[in-house]
């Protein structure tokens, strides 16, 4: 099965060190996906990297797509440096491969006029009107974790490497790409780097949908799609149909932070494709890809 598997970046720590530490648990369920047999390719957030890597580089004004061109280099190659070494601890022969990505989206996308996206660390809302009164800043509360910087958040339209990750999955490697959702570009006689993160599950169901996945697969850190989550009557959503999970978004079931994306991400891969989407728990992954458990999303 050749699927596509999003990794959040809340997942990979807010620290360099944290991260090469976590990556290395990480990773274990996705190698097991691949000693199975499994054609990966390995999608991931960015929001904590990125708005670290902006924040320790504003002496010298860094450009935002350049931060976001950083973090796919720098998650990329913690979690490739992790696949590897759990490939040869088991004796599996395989290379893998980060892939620096542009995402192209339309520069009339009205993403651009109203910013959505969370980056950077959780703080305090006086750390967050001290920040957006000294550096004009957006911030939101983000999913009763607290307030962080919000940044616009336009949808995929194509990916520039589509081709290349096709052709290196074709060739037995696995892939590391749309890293943070891909650095958002504009197509104008060439492509052009705008200020902007693009939500990694959209990116990763456009990736899905443009390699011809056989599934998509949005891990998170809980083991199914839940509605009225939290209380006496907390339903888990199992198998699903696009029909119902749209009704359900509508009816304001899915949090905007955080489960929403990965709702929406998942019916617009279902819709281009007939095929699956999967949200399920990192450590599950390989239980949700033999449909045992997590959210399955189908057309029907």
């Amino acid at each position: 099965m050749k699927v596509v598997i999003a990794l959040g970046g809340n997942a990979l720590g807010k620290t360099p060190e944290e991260q090469l530490k976590l990556v290395k648990k990480t990773v274990i369920p996705i190698v097991d996906l691949i000693e199975e047999g499994n054609e990966v390719i390995l999608a991931h957030g960015n929001g904590p990297q990125v708005g670290m890597i902006n924040k320790g580089m504003q002496a010298v004004n860094m450009p935002f797509p350049e931060c976001g061109a950083m973090s796919q280099g720098y998650i990329g190659y913690h979690l490739q440096n992790a696949i590897k070494n759990e490939l040869m601890d088991r004796g599996i022969n395989k290379n893998v491969v980060t892939l620096i990505t542009q995402v192209e989206v339309d520069k009339d996308d009205p993403g651009f006029a109203d910013p959505s996206k969370p980056i950077g660390e959780f703080m305090s809302k006086e750390q967050a009107d001290k920040l957006a009164k000294e550096n004009g800043y957006q911030m939101v509360e983000d999913s009763g974790r607290g307030y962080r910087r919000v940044v616009p958040s336009p949808k995929p339209v194509d990916i520039a490497e589509k081709d290349v990750v096709n052709q290196l999955v074709n060739n037995d490697n696995i892939v590391i790409t749309v890293g943070g959702g891909g650095i958002p570009v504009i197509k104008n006689a060439g492509y052009h780097g705008v200020p902007a993160v693009i939500d990694k599950d959209f990116a990763s169901a456009k990736l899905a949908e443009l390699v011809n996945a056989d599934a998509l697969c949005i891990l998170t850190a809980v083991d199914h799609v839940a509605i009225r989550f939290g209380k006496p009557d907390q339903e888990d959503l199992k198998e699903v149909s696009v029909a119902r999970m749209k009704r359900l978004a509508k009816e304001n079931h899915f949090a905007k932070g955080s489960m929403l994306p990965k709702v929406e991400a998942s019916i617009a891969f279902v819709e281009a494709t007939d095929k699956v989407a999967i949200i399920a728990s990192l450590e599950h992954a390989k239980e949700a890809l033999a449909f045992k458990t997590g959210t399955i999303i189908k057309k029907q």
